[in-house]
């Protein structure tokens, strides 16, 4: 009885311990890149896939993504959005310093010298501005096997919960649009969807509460996705939705073509 209960016991701390390695914590930085200067920094963002995946081998991320966007806010507000996955929140907040790209810039790079490298980081650093960085927590995702790769689409859909109505709001996506979503990838009409909650900023003066990254393979899935409707759905599925889009506020939605990827 007791080698039972300590074998139960042993299942569930695992368990506990592969879910808590799951989690997906997510740095989210919209990039504004002068005009004269985005042929530059495309071919920065090149060199610096290689150093992200520098770290990515040292354990300090899980992923890094450099999107290039097609839509916006405003016009010309953002042109790219970078995403570095961590799997704990501690070094989602602690980031990338500066001296770290830089020893993994001389790893990735090491018939480089240490002026062009610091030549190298001061030219991106002046030829780019990222008015905007959100720090996330993945909360819910559909089950699928999409493949991150360049030319994979993808929607960031940029919520605010309605004052009041946050938790109301988190049920609706993981209870009735999740599902949704789910019959989409099962159907060919989307690759993945996720859910996340915003970590920083906080406040009633922040621009979203939260986020959901909806991806197609390519531009045919895409367009096959936004025509589907689902015609099955009865009265009080239908209501459900109605309550779920009204417990928040749509704010922007960026569509955006993956360039670079670590995994």
């Amino acid at each position: 009885m007791k080698r039972t209960f300590a074998l139960i016991l042993s299942v569930f701390l695992w368990a506990s311990t592969l879910q808590a390695q799951e989690a997906q914590y997510m740095v989210f930085e919209f990039i504004n890149v002068k005009n004269d200067q985005l042929f530059d920094y495309i071919e920065y963002k090149d060199l610096m896939e290689k150093v992200y995946r520098q770290a990515l081998n040292d354990g300090r991320i899980t992923g890094w993504d450099f999107w290039s966007l097609q839509s916006g806010g405003h016009d010309s507000e953002f042109q790219h959005i970078m995403v570095t996955y961590y799997d704990d929140p501690v070094n989602m907040m602690n980031g990338m310093e500066e001296d770290k790209l830089i020893e993994y810039t001389r790893i990735a790079y090491p018939h480089l010298t240490e002026v062009q490298i610091a030549s190298m980081f001061q030219d991106a650093l002046n030829m780019r501005d990222m008015p905007m960085r959100l720090y996330m927590k993945e909360i819910v995702c559909t089950n699928d096997d999409f493949v991150m790769k360049p030319g994979v689409l993808a929607s960031f859909d940029l919520m605010k919960a309605v004052e009041g109505r946050f938790d109301d709001y988190e049920k609706a996506e993981m209870n009735v649009f999740r599902p949704i979503h789910q019959n989409r990838i099962e159907q060919g009409l989307m690759g993945h969807w996720s859910f996340l909650r915003t970590a920083l900023p906080l406040g009633s003066e922040a621009k979203s509460t939260h986020l959901t990254m909806n991806m197609y393979k390519d531009y045919m899935q895409f367009f096959n996705g936004q025509a589907y409707e689902d015609m099955n759905q009865d009265e009080a599925q239908r209501n459900a939705v109605n309550e779920g889009l009204n417990s928040r506020d749509q704010k922007w939605v960026y569509l955006a073509t993956l360039e670079n990827v670590v995994r």
